[in-house]
């Protein structure tokens, strides 16, 4: 039976399974989350945090959220809850609160009718390394939104097993219509690009140097200039600053295969040449990078193409780095049980409500509702929004 539909991150707690025996049921299952995301919200970052920060504003968590019991949780009750809840569970109920969230945004007055015939979505992973400093280091890939950096799933990858092996159970069953799925060079493999195509979605894979043969392949597609006979590339420059340099990116795309590269569904390659001026040193760095894609000429024009490929890093720029820098994932060392995967999930969902409520300086919003207990319950849910 599916899951009902939750409206606020709250509701999502309240369908969780409770592993806890009816003796040991203090505190109310759904009590216990709220207060932990909420603290994750007011800048903590470690079991230990969110307990001291619950009893630092005690007064204020029960006055507002009115439990059962007016004591707060011990340090040891959220390490267990931490340690022990179904992560596999969560992920899913966040997968569709996220997925609710997303249908129910309304459409801005002025915006076309006409559906985008393609959005981007990336694919990568990323090691919770704080979590290695005393126990096993968890891998997790997570599949995201290009433009709006919405966390939509994210799978563990199993001990001793590459990062490739989570990407087919994170995207299976998955209506995969007018999607195009970007990947970086680790996850380029023909299983993939086979399963994306036959869930109905396109693919845009980077090649590098780790697969050489396959980079060798490509880079003979444009070793040549096409003949005034024969159709020319797709090419575009663009030009932008800032951080300090200067970088230009130029990128060129061919349909003319020859029948020659055996890849599953493709039909374009792409090279995209970068130049990186720094502006203070002068120092240049230039590359070069390969791609391949489903996507056919028809389908696409090269400045898309571009927009695709730029937009994969969204997933580094907007979701990695900010749970690695603004919240402080690398630097908590929980590690024991679900303990790490379950951080790295609600920390995914928290991100993407404050990005839903206006805020692009995600370390200015953690400030304001470090600063406002009130503001942060009513993000969530737990508590009536003002009018």
């Amino acid at each position: 039976m599916d899951q009902p539909e939750s409206t606020t991150l709250v509701s999502v707690f309240s369908q969780l399974p409770d592993p806890r025996k009816p003796r040991g049921k203090r505190h109310a299952w759904s009590f216990l989350w709220t207060l932990i995301c909420t603290a994750l919200l007011c800048e903590q970052r470690t079991p230990h945090a969110i307990a001291h920060w619950a009893q630092l504003h005690a007064h204020d968590l029960v006055a507002r959220l009115q439990p059962a019991r007016p004591q707060l949780p011990s340090e040891a009750t959220f390490r267990r809850a931490l340690r022990r809840l179904d992560r596999t569970e969560l992920e899913q109920h966040l997968a569709q609160f996220t997925h609710t969230l997303a249908s129910r945004e309304p459409t801005p007055l002025g915006a076309t009718i006409a559906p985008v015939q393609f959005r981007g979505q990336a694919i990568d992973g990323k090691a919770v390394r704080g979590a290695g400093m005393h126990g096993p280091r968890p891998h997790l890939v997570s599949l995201v939104c290009h433009t709006t950096a919405r966390v939509l799933a994210q799978r563990a990858v199993a001990t001793k097993r590459h990062e490739s092996s989570a990407v087919a159970p994170l995207l299976a069953g998955r209506d995969l219509t007018g999607i195009v799925i970007t990947m970086d060079a680790g996850l380029t493999q023909r299983k993939l690009a086979t399963q994306i195509l036959e869930q109905n979605g396109q693919y845009l894979m980077v090649v590098k140097r780790n697969q050489r043969q396959l980079s060798d392949e490509l880079a003979t597609f444009f070793q040549t200039p096409p003949l005034p006979c024969e159709e020319p590339w797709q090419e575009m420059q663009t030009l932008s600053k800032g951080h300090g340099r200067l970088e230009t990116r130029h990128l060129s795309c061919t349909a003319d295969l020859d029948e020659y590269l055996t890849w599953p569904g493709v039909r374009q390659v792409l090279r995209r040449e970068c130049e990186r001026i720094m502006v203070k040193t002068g120092v240049v760095s230039r590359s070069v990078t390969y791609g391949m894609t489903s996507l056919a000429r028809h389908e696409v024009t090269v400045a898309q193409m571009e927009g695709l490929w730029r937009g994969h890093w969204t997933i580094e720029n907007r979701v990695h780095y900010v749970r690695d820098v603004t919240f402080g994932e690398d630097a908590g060392q929980a590690w024991t049980g679900s303990t790490p995967q379950v951080l790295a999930a609600l920390r995914n969902v928290v991100l993407t409500l404050i990005r839903r409520a206006g805020w692009t300086n995600i370390a200015d919003a953690l400030r304001t509702y470090h600063a406002s207990i009130q503001e942060a319950l009513q993000l969530l849910g737990a508590i009536p929004a003002r009018l």
